[in-house]
């Protein structure tokens, strides 16, 4: 109970509601800084960790005064722990450089894990490399007789596969970027989204999934461009695919479905229902740490092969937590929040937008899901339960991409209404507004060292974006 004093009984516990320590009598006045040194104490960290503190569903911002509020002080108060990054990402401000070359609007953009070369592809039927530390362009990659839909780097940033409305895939080693490795006549409709299988899994980087129209997702092996595997099942359009880290293949369609498919036999787990119009977009809560497999954030690997797999196996279990979720979007104007690998049931429908959803991501760390819709607003969720946080308003058109820096803290999006504008979770408040392209943005991507923002779109113009 409250004492004279102000003092109150605390008991801390990780966001998986595991308790630390015994229970504590804390005082009211304790500070962010002071309960970050309890916890690391507690936890008996050699490297000092930041952690952000909950009681309930409200951070402790300033002190725990401020975050009991109407919370009840009869039994010990949970306080709830999140390791936050210990690098911070600053916001972009400004363009650095305004890059031409595509003919066309530029439709994707992708940053290597190692951060060190941008993709785009465009409806000029080219993918294009660009130089991150130059600013310049590398080399032009020419295999589609159509508009370039999705690039996917490899997690080992060796490969580049890229998915034409020609229903080709076309896979690039970088190092030899005049010819492609393959061309694959891969479906017979266009390609709408391509993923490769994680690192940790396949540290050579062997497989590759394509999502097409014609209603089948199918698995490639890279090295003799053989389809090792058709998953059909789906009625209507796959819209998007998703490669998880348990092994499991998570695809989104226009028949309203989400399907879970067990990648080594090709074979369905579970089909996930509940939407009531196309899904358009899925997300992983471990994407970021299957995007940068062995990658830390400043684009470092280790040297030997043993200590490469066991990074990215080490990045993949922290990411993972107790268990990988899902997210879906739809044009039923709501998402849903899944744990695919466990049950058919949603955990959460998260309804609020008042347009389709086309835009869904997990936060690096796993504890943001963040949403983008037609209505031109974002909306912030709790990861892990779906729990509405907040809506960014600020667009004045539709939200077309998001992407996170990769400490969590701050969101990108771009928009029909031509700027790119980041946000900032803590303060739940427009960070930076970015306007400069003559038209909509179609693709926005953050480097993952935080330093550059680049994206795309109609006015076929490349723009990079730092502090």
């Amino acid at each position: 109970q409250v004492g004279a004093m102000g003092a109150l009984i605390c008991q801390f516990e990780s966001a998986e509601g595991e308790r630390t320590g015994p229970q504590l009598d804390v005082p009211l006045d304790t500070t962010t800084a002071q309960l970050q040194l309890i916890i690391n104490e507690l936890l008996q960290n050699d490297e000092k960790v930041p952690y952000a503190f909950y009681v309930g569903d409200d951070e402790v911002t300033s002190s725990l005064r401020d975050a009991v509020g109407t919370a009840s002080t009869e039994q010990a108060l949970r306080v709830v722990y999140v390791p936050q990054a210990v690098f911070r990402v600053r916001a972009v401000t400004r363009c650095t450089s305004t890059l031409p070359g595509h003919a066309e609007a530029i439709l994707s953009s992708s940053f290597s894990a190692d951060g060190r070369v941008l993709a785009t592809g465009s409806g000029d039927h080219s993918v294009r490399l660009w130089d991150i530390f130059t600013e310049t362009p590398k080399s032009t990659l020419k295999a589609h007789s159509d508009w370039v839909l999705c690039v996917a780097w490899s997690p080992c940033c060796k490969y580049l596969a890229s998915g034409g409305k020609d229903g080709r895939v076309a896979i690039w080693d970088v190092s030899k970027p005049e010819a492609p490795q393959r061309v694959i006549d891969a479906h017979r409709k266009w390609v709408n989204g391509l993923a490769w299988e994680p690192f940790h899994r396949s540290p050579d980087c062997l497989k590759l999934a394509s999502a097409s129209k014609d209603g089948s997702v199918r698995i490639w092996d890279r090295a003799n461009g053989r389809c090792v595997g058709t998953l059909s099942g789906h009625a209507n359009s796959v819209s998007c695919v998703r490669w998880g880290g348990d092994g499991l293949l998570y695809s989104g369609s226009h028949d309203r479905t989400v399907k879970v498919w067990a990648a080594g036999e090709c074979k369905l787990v579970r089909s996930l229902e509940g939407h009531g119009h196309w899904v358009n977009c899925i997300a992983c809560s471990t994407d970021a740490a299957i995007r940068s497999g062995p990658y830390d954030h400043r684009g470092v690997a280790p040297m030997d092969a043993a200590a490469v797999a066991a990074e990215a196996e080490k990045r993949y279990a922290t990411s993972r937590g107790a268990a990988e979720l899902l997210a879906s979007g739809s044009d039923d104007f709501t998402l849903f929040l899944w744990a695919g690998g466990a049950s058919k049931k949603p955990l959460a429908r998260l309804t609020g937008h008042v347009q389709l959803v086309n835009a869904v991501s997990f936060s690096p760390d796993g504890q943001w899901l963040a949403s983008g819709s037609f209505d031109g607003s974002l909306r912030l969720w709790v990861g892990r339960t779906g729990k509405f946080v907040t809506t960014f308003r600020g667009h004045v058109g539709a939200v077309y991409q998001l992407c996170w820096s990769s400490d969590s803290r701050l969101l990108a999006s771009g928009s029909k209404d031509s700027t790119v504008k980041v946000w900032e979770v803590k303060t739940k408040k427009l960070k930076e507004d970015l306007p400069g392209h003559a038209d909509e943005v179609y693709s926005v991507d953050w480097s993952p060292d935080g330093e550059r923002v680049a994206s795309g779109g109609k006015d076929r113009n490349l723009k990079m974006w730092r502090r």
